[in-house]
């Protein structure tokens, strides 16, 4: 089981500290926020934190279950895992009523949440991202890396799986 959460960031650009570099802290930035023109949208708080820095892991025929929320505060998020799909998505949180079966992608509002699972078949990168594509480029992206052997019965490629 895993929790990701999706957030984005509205900041002016950074300012020039005494030596002429970059400064590390930045200022929230109301326009862009009435705009709703994040600088960044992230899962977990950081561009890298599903990728470099922890990237979710599993092994072929493990069940992932996934508990995804969307802090926002403004975007709307569309969650897609490429290489798999929800075997169950429970829409917004939702235990008690039956799940969703073999779903691709659910919209998560802000302050929204969503529940999935997925069976792991086949080893390699499972991709999360919000399928709203271009948020990706400001760091909405994350890894399950799944390990095990080929499954020629299901693909064949001509490169070796590689996290």
């Amino acid at each position: 089981e895993y929790y990701v959460m999706q957030s984005e960031w509205y900041h002016e650009p950074p300012e020039k500290d005494d030596d002429g570099r970059r400064s590390s802290e930045v200022e929230f930035s109301y326009p862009h926020g009435l705009r709703e023109e994040p600088n960044v949208v992230v899962f977990n708080g950081s561009e890298s934190a599903l990728t470099r820095d922890k990237p979710l892991k599993a092994s072929m025929n493990d069940t992932v279950r996934i508990f995804f929320g969307n802090a926002g505060p403004n975007l709307t998020s569309a969650f897609h895992v490429i290489g798999s799909n929800f075997r169950r998505a429970y829409r917004d949180g939702d235990v008690v009523s039956p799940p969703g079966q073999f779903v691709s992608t659910l919209s998560v509002p802000p302050g929204g949440t969503t529940i999935v699972d997925m069976h792991m078949l086949v080893p390699g990168t499972m991709t999360l991202v919000d399928h709203a594509i271009f948020r990706i480029d400001k760091g909405a992206v994350g890894y399950l890396n799944v390990s095990g052997k080929s499954r020629l019965d299901v693909y064949q490629s001509v490169q070796p799986p590689a996290p």
